[in-house]
């Protein structure tokens, strides 16, 4: 496993019960994991002070109960990047955290590559791989996709805390595989593509997204659009459908006959301060381009 090391203003303090106990810079949050299904014996004190807490309905959904007032948002800050984060509707905080270590791989990649590389991130939500991208050399080019104008938004006001607002990156609001095709008809390639999609979504006009319906397509198109002499080609994914052998898989014949890129799978994760453990959060497939 992959673990996201690097992190000062967030901590996994621990892990029981269903639930994740986790600092977000000053304030300490309680969220559900349905991957919890044990029970810490010696738990952290701080469970009883935490600041707020995500409390599932039975009916689906949820709501955050606040022990005290929080702002309504707030930064956190990895290596110099910083991310506005905030308790959401759906549990979410505007960021996950263990996607830090593909920043990480991200920033290696192009700060090794001969030329400056034209990436194309989709399902690119709040601009963590974005951002990462833009900050490895001032050169990129970056275009950043996701359905939803508001996380758009979000990714473009984080790129202006990060003061990489005047860096090339280009925010597109449209349905990713909708948008590739398009690519393809305008013989529009890309360096590098990153691949974050949800297991279940909508696209910019209702159409459902899954998964596990959706990403041969998806990946056999990114294929198409790739330049001549690529970087990379990242493929993340939440859903326990898609364990990283099968997204090993997936990539190797998707590349079958075209390219020869040298392709890797893990689960990611971070690190339970309490226990020290590690717990998966994830599962990252990548193609590397000699």
């Amino acid at each position: 496993m992959r673990i996201a090391k690097n992190w000062t203003d967030y901590e996994l303090i621990d892990t029981s019960e269903g639930e994740r106990l986790e600092r977000w810079g000053d304030y300490i949050l309680i969220r559900p994991d349905p991957q919890i299904i044990w029970r810490n014996p010696a738990p952290s004190p701080l469970w009883d002070g935490a600041d707020a807490r995500y409390i599932r309905s039975k009916s689906g959904g949820g709501e955050w109960i606040f022990n005290k007032r929080l702002p309504e948002n707030w930064t956190i800050k990895y290596r110099n990047l910083t991310f506005k984060v905030k308790p959401t509707g759906f549990k979410h905080t505007g960021l996950f955290p263990e996607q830090a270590i593909n920043w990480d791989l991200c920033d290696e990649l192009i700060k090794n590559a001969k030329n400056p590389p034209r990436i194309l991130n989709l399902f690119a939500y709040t601009g963590g791989a974005t951002l990462a991208c833009a900050n490895a050399r001032h050169d990129t080019e970056i275009c950043h996709l996701d359905a939803v104008k508001n996380m758009v938004e979000w990714a473009s006001e984080n790129a202006e805390l990060s003061s990489l607002k005047n860096r090339k990156i280009r925010w597109i609001i449209d349905d990713a595989i909708k948008f590739v095709a398009r690519e393809k008809r305008r013989n529009s390639k890309y360096d590098a593509i990153i691949l974050d999609p949800p297991s279940y979504g909508r696209g910019t006009n209702g159409e459902m997204w899954k998964l596990e319906d959706s990403i041969h397509l998806l990946v056999s198109s990114c294929v198409d659009i790739l330049s001549d002499k690529p970087l990379f080609l990242m493929l993340n994914s939440y859903s326990t459908g898609l364990s990283p052998s099968i997204m090993a898989h997936l990539l190797k014949m998707t590349f079958a006959g075209k390219y020869k890129p040298e392709i890797t799978a893990d689960e990611i994760g971070l690190t339970v301060t309490t226990t020290g453990f590690a717990v998966p959060c994830g599962n990252t497939a990548l193609a590397i381009f000699n």
